[in-house]
Order: structure tokens, then sequence, then C-alpha cells
């Protein structure tokens, strides 16, 4: 109960600065929507497969944009004080919970924005929203424990991208799969896709795990 408590405050404290922060949450709107529009005047029709590669490129970049701030934001001094007061884990779970809600809300953004644009090919919508929830927790895990490890470093966003792409890679090869399949009407589909649903699942949960036992080491450095 104590560490749920704890990821409860910590969550409302970095919802609490995101409203004091409005700039940077507008900023990747704004990018989010501007290369919506690119690919609008890029494009006169826009085939399945070409749309679903842009989407997933449009959410890797909007997610990296939307999750380097994690840990990057906070200075030493701020880290210090919450190593005082509150657990590991409950920083980074709370820190992993919002950005997983953020990307969330991007990812359903960018697809409602999207199929104004460019259509809307999906012909299972079930699928392709779990997805969207297990792509955006695996982005989310991935890119929240790399940016404590890119804040202890100088050169960050050199570094955010060295070691996030690795732990990306799969997630979105996934996602690409899925979402593939998803396109295609139920009564002639031949893909397995719970079996990649299942896949998704459990590299959330191998980032997941890896993160909570490493970022104890991490976070008292």
């Amino acid at each position: 109960m104590q560490l749920i408590r704890e990821i409860g405050f910590l969550f409302q404290k970095e919802l609490t600065l995101e409203m004091r922060q409005k700039y940077a949450l507008g900023g990747i709107l704004l990018y989010v929507l501007s290369t919506v529009y690119v690919v609008y005047i890029s494009f006169v029709r826009v085939e399945p497969d070409h749309w679903n590669t842009l989407y997933w490129i449009i959410i890797l970049f909007a997610s990296v944009n939307a999750v380097a701030r994690s840990f990057l934001q906070e200075h030493s001094g701020r880290q210090l004080y919450y190593y005082t007061l509150a657990n590991p884990l409950a920083v980074l779970l709370a820190k992993i919970l919002y950005n997983f809600l953020l990307l969330l809300f991007l990812s359903l953004l960018t697809l409602g924005a999207y199929s104004v644009v460019a259509g809307y090919p999906i012909q299972q919508p079930g699928p392709f929203l779990w997805a969207l929830v297990l792509g955006s927790l695996g982005f989310s895990i991935a890119l929240t424990f790399v940016s404590a490890i890119a804040s202890r470093a100088t050169n960050t966003s050199t570094l955010m991208a060295i070691l996030s792409l690795p732990l990306l890679i799969p997630i979105l090869a996934t996602l690409i799969r899925l979402a593939k399949a998803s396109f295609i009407p139920k009564a002639g589909m031949e893909v397995p896709i719970k079996s990649d649903l299942y896949i998704l699942a459990g590299i959330d949960l191998l980032l997941l795990g890896a993160a909570m036992m490493l970022f104890s080491f991490l976070w008292r450095d």
C-alpha cells in the first residue's frame, strides 16, 4: 500500500509539472500535427503499407521526444530529494505510468488526425487498439529507463538514440506486423494476430522486469 500511495503522489507531481510546462506538450503536439500535414501534402493517395509505415515512424519519433524529458528535466538536487523520501520503484513506476498515458494520448490523437488526411484502412480496430496500448506501454518502459541512464551522462541526446533504438526495434517490428494484419478483414484473416499480441505483451513484461531490477542500482549511483 505504501508503494501505491507513493506512485500516486509522484504521478500527481508529474502531471502538475506538465501543466506548468505546457510549451513542452505543445511542442510535441505541433510536431505530430505538422508531420501529418506533410504526409497530406506529399501524397495524393496513401497505400495501406505506406500508411502503416508512416504512422509508426511518426509515433516512434513523437515518443522519443515526449519521454526523453522524464529524467533529463530533473536536476541532481531534486533527484537527491526524491532519494531521501521515495522508494526508487515508486519513482520509476510513476514515470512509466505517466509516460504510458501520454504516449497513448499522442497515439490516439495521431490516429485521428492521420485518418482524416490519409484514410482509415483498419478493418479490425480491436487488435489495432490493443497494439496501440501495448506499444505505448513498451515505448514508455524502454524510453523512461533509457532516460534515467542518459541523465547520468553529459551527451544525453546521443546516448538516448544509441540506447533506445535497439530496445525499440523489436517492439516496432511487432507493431508494424500486427497493424498490417489488422488491415485484413476478419473473415479473410490468415495472420495470427493473437500470437503477435502475446509477443508484444511478453516484450513489455521483460522490459518492465529488467527496468525494475536495474533501476535501484542506477538510483543509488
